[in-house]
């Protein structure tokens, strides 16, 4: 086992017996959780909360009967709730390499099952590391959601992960994940630091070089759901740090091979029904597409696809075809390299 690894499961495992113990608010949620999210953590077993060391909110909308994997799963506290949310005919898989963290979910399955009323389990948790995914026996094309909270910043060779992820998904399928990030590469006298490692900083990718990452593992289009700082509150983990600014971000990946690069138009239009739980009035995809009830919107292909070609599909109107293309689509940001200086800047916001 290779030394980081050895690192985070001490860290995780003996150094860390609750959240109290960590030394910077990096993987702690800081955005309140939906209040259907809230009633399910009323029913989660107060021994696998205090064990949570998550970064933010991994539990998207529309989960009934999913199959879910998460992604460094600790003490279990996502896959409970997800559990929950995909109800009996749904499965979770948590896949974690610390054996204390583990130790603490197994020991918690039956009274999970027993609370949300369950005839028999429908979670289980493997002992891996994510970095190998593709050595645990998981079916590839196999899961519909791929879910992780702040724990891809502790592998070494995020891009596996990714990869990896990619393959174990359905078409169509999605990875829905919070981690943090940084403004700038972290040198690597910093990546040496146990604490700051295992703290969710050091390990954290610049923003720039996880898109290039996600694109190249098949996730095209990455999707910014919500972003936060990160304040480093401890003084002399400040002081290491100097100038480098971190973040909580939450991202949607979609395994949707025919995405573009850029967003496209198509002359395309949808409308959201109100038909997803707990979602009347809008459905927010990211953190530039916010889709009223009723409302007939104009969106690029790739955003056409992500709803359409999704668990999404029956919640939304779709107008238009792919017969004819109309150019960027200057709606979320694009624009030609090459336009003239009297044209001016045709950049905007997203719808």
């Amino acid at each position: 086992m290779r030394q980081k690894h050895q690192e985070v499961q001490e860290y995780y495992g003996k150094e860390l017996t609750s959240t109290d113990d960590l030394k910077t608010t990096a993987c702690c949620t800081m955005t309140p959780p939906p209040e259907h999210i809230i009633e399910v953590l009323g029913q989660i077993h107060d021994e696998v909360k205090d064990k949570y060391y998550g970064c933010g909110l991994t539990i998207p909308y529309q989960l009934k009967g999913l199959k879910i994997l998460d992604l460094g799963s600790g003490s279990g506290r996502d896959c409970f709730i997800a559990s929950k949310m995909v109800g009996q005919e749904g499965f979770v898989v948590g896949v974690d390499m610390t054996q204390e963290q583990l130790d603490v979910a197994n020991k918690h399955i039956d009274y999970h099952t027993e609370t949300f009323g369950y005839k028999y389990a429908n979670t289980k948790f493997i002992k891996g590391n994510i970095e190998t995914l593709d050595q645990l026996g998981l079916e590839k094309g196999s899961f519909d959601l791929i879910i992780s909270n702040c724990v891809i910043n502790l592998a070494e060779d995020k891009s596996k992960v990714l990869k990896d992820a990619y393959d174990l998904l359905k078409p169509g399928g999605e990875m829905y994940f919070s981690d943090v990030y940084s403004d700038r590469r972290i040198p690597r006298h910093l990546q040496e630091d146990k604490v700051l490692w295992g703290e969710c900083l050091s390990g954290a990718l610049y923003w720039n070089d996880f898109l290039n990452i996600a694109k190249n593992s098949g996730f095209i289009d990455p999707r910014n759901v919500e972003s936060k700082p990160i304040e480093i509150s401890n003084q002399a983990l400040a002081d290491k740090l100097g100038l480098i600014q971190f973040f909580s971000v939450t991202y949607r990946l979609f395994k949707l091979p025919k995405l573009e690069s850029d967003c496209e138009d198509y002359g395309q239009a949808v409308s959201y029904k109100g038909t997803i739980e707990g979602l009347k009035n809008a459905y927010k995809l990211d953190d530039h597409h916010i889709f009223p009830t009723g409302k007939m919107m104009p969106v690029c292909g790739n955003t056409y696809m992500m709803l359409a070609d999704t668990r999404f599909n029956d919640h939304f109107e779709f107008y238009g075809t792919w017969d004819t293309h109309y150019g960027i689509f200057e709606g979320c940001g694009g624009k030609m390299p090459f336009t003239s200086s009297n044209q001016g800047d045709v950049s905007e916001s997203c719808c």
